[in-house]
């Protein structure tokens, strides 16, 4: 055991020393990829509708908010926690620039605003989990509500509407026919992924995941990890919900809803294990885009919305059970 600690904590300051965690998803990613690819093959001889351009660009939208969602929930599952309040904390960052911009504040100082508050939420709900030692389940259960009735209090439940038609751009705007939230989910994409793989902060959020103990004897300080981990949650929330915002041109008070399930699905269906120290950025874009695929495939086969709730409920289960099986051969 002590061998095992002191070999965790020489690799630690060690920036070429990467995470077990990567190695062992390896397989559950490639699974999700090869499904992913399945995926797009079938829907392509199913609808001719398919392989569009437009339709492609769409898909890819679709998917951009809930990937940099699931992006701050993969951190999260890593740790070896979850976070429910995540889709509440959208709706509570939006409503919070729009409502600034509405009282005549700049744009960029509302949209600053708005992911603090995502922020701020965030890091309460890692005191709350790291020094009220309360479960994260519980934690984050209770952020959601609060952060959900903060944003019906705000908004007396009514959409803020009236929004600066310059502030569409986050949401709406294109680059070389490039929608703008895509461009914005491969550059939060990049920067997570290397900060994950890369950095002593990465490191330790693997460690800590695969065993918290061991990681607090390594050095690492265990709650300010956990802190770092909530707030980064917060902040990619806060972040989704106002290109929301932006796209809608209007905040709604229930913006966000079901995020939170969507981002662990896409976590899980990635390969990241609900027991901790497994995941990677690469394999949640991939199970968030195998659930984006599925739903404009079966919509463009003209499935009704209630079965594609079962089929995608399906997918999960089978990424779990698959997720067991790995924890059990090991």
């Amino acid at each position: 055991m002590l061998e095992n600690i002191m070999k965790r904590k020489s690799e630690l300051p060690d920036s070429g020393a990467k995470p077990t965690g990567n190695r062992s998803v390896n397989f559950q990613k490639l699974g999700a990829f090869l499904g992913l690819i399945l995926l797009g093959l079938f829907f392509s001889f199913a609808s001719s509708s398919f392989l569009q351009v437009n339709n492609l660009l769409n898909i890819a939208l679709q998917t951009s908010i809930v990937a940099i969602v699931a992006i701050g929930q993969t951190y999260v599952i890593i740790k070896g926690g979850i976070d429910l309040s995540v889709g509440s904390i959208a709706a509570l960052s939006g409503v919070i620039a729009a409502q600034m911009m509405t009282s005549g504040s700049p744009i960029w100082i509302a949209v600053i605003v708005g992911i603090v508050g995502g922020i701020v939420c965030g890091l309460l709900n890692g005191a709350i989990i790291s020094y009220g030692n309360i479960p994260p389940f519980i934690a984050t259960l209770g952020m959601m509500g609060i952060a959900r009735g903060a944003v019906l209090v705000i908004t007396d439940g009514t959409p803020v509407s009236g929004l600066p038609r310059s502030y569409g751009v986050l949401g709406g705007g294109t680059v070389f026919g490039i929608p703008m939230p895509v461009i914005l989910m491969v550059i939060i994409s990049i920067i997570m992924a290397v900060i994950l793989s890369r950095s002593r902060f990465g490191r330790s959020v693997y460690a800590i995941g695969s065993n918290e103990k061991a990681a607090f004897l390594s050095g690492i300080n265990v709650n300010k990890t956990k802190l770092g981990v909530y707030a980064l949650s917060g902040m990619l929330a806060g972040i989704a919900g106002i290109i929301l915002t932006s796209r809608l041109i209007s905040a709604a008070p229930t913006a966000g809803q079901n995020y939170e399930l969507d981002a662990i699905a896409a976590a899980v269906i990635g390969g990241a294990s609900l027991s901790g120290g497994v995941g990677t950025i690469v394999g949640t874009l991939i199970g968030a885009f195998i659930m984006g695929i599925l739903r404009n495939g079966l919509n463009l086969l003209g499935v009704s919305y209630y079965w594609q709730q079962i089929a995608i409920g399906i997918v999960i289960v089978g990424a779990v059970y698959i997720d067991t099986l790995r924890q059990k051969a090991k």
